[in-house]
């Protein structure tokens, strides 16, 4: 059964972030705030984590497409190709903030997203999220957690969230109440942006 662990946003407790980053390291499986909806994540190194977040969601592993969170822009170059400067400034005005944005990937993408061509990046304006990826020192996985009620398409109280997944996950972070808009995807890797999904971002920062 999951651990339930209350985390405020303002001030992120260093002792319970290195709970959850511990839990990461060991292959578990979180379920954490971000600025926009829950998000079920794992660390994006652990096959075996990888494989139970594709099976909870019912895609194969190679199909899977999540996001990696990232605490900020300093590692992109750890995953993506050289960006140019166009495509740079729009990251800076967007980031940290609620969208994800799928850039060309690199050689060194972790062994289970080799053959992706691209990887979509968030790097949200959460403090606990943040602070549990630069703790870990690389990024976790971000894939959203959805209800099968279409009336409210996310979870958006932590305790339901628990009584949800207990049995799924290892650790269920209470942030607070979350939100139920997801977050805007663009699509950096061509010459010109695509917006492939308007969520809580806005589109001013084109």
């Amino acid at each position: 059964m999951a651990e339930f662990i209350k985390i405020y946003n303002e001030n992120p407790n260093p002792r319970e972030i290195k709970r959850v980053v511990e839990v990461l390291r060991k292959g578990g499986l979180i379920i954490y705030p971000t600025d926009t909806v829950y998000g079920l994540g794992c660390d994006i190194t652990k096959t075996k984590a990888l494989e139970k977040i594709a099976r909870i969601k019912g895609v194969k592993l190679d199909k899977a497409n999540w996001s990696f969170v990232c605490a900020d822009l300093s590692n992109l170059s750890d995953y993506v190709r050289q960006i140019d400067t166009p495509t740079f400034k729009i990251l800076k005005r967007a980031l940290p903030g609620p969208y994800t944005f799928i850039l060309p990937g690199n050689n060194n993408l972790p062994k289970d997203f080799k053959k992706k061509k691209t990887v979509g990046i968030r790097v949200p304006d959460n403090n606990i999220a943040r602070a549990i990826v630069e703790s870990l020192g690389n990024p976790i996985i971000s894939t959203s957690i959805r209800d099968e009620d279409e009336v409210i398409e996310y979870t958006t109280d932590p305790e339901l969230i628990y009584e949800k997944w207990q049995n799924l996950v290892d650790i269920v972070i209470d942030g607070g109440y979350g939100h139920n808009v997801p977050s805007t995807i663009i699509d950096l890797s061509d010459s010109e942006p695509i917006v492939l999904r308007e969520g809580k971002g806005s589109l001013d920062i084109l």
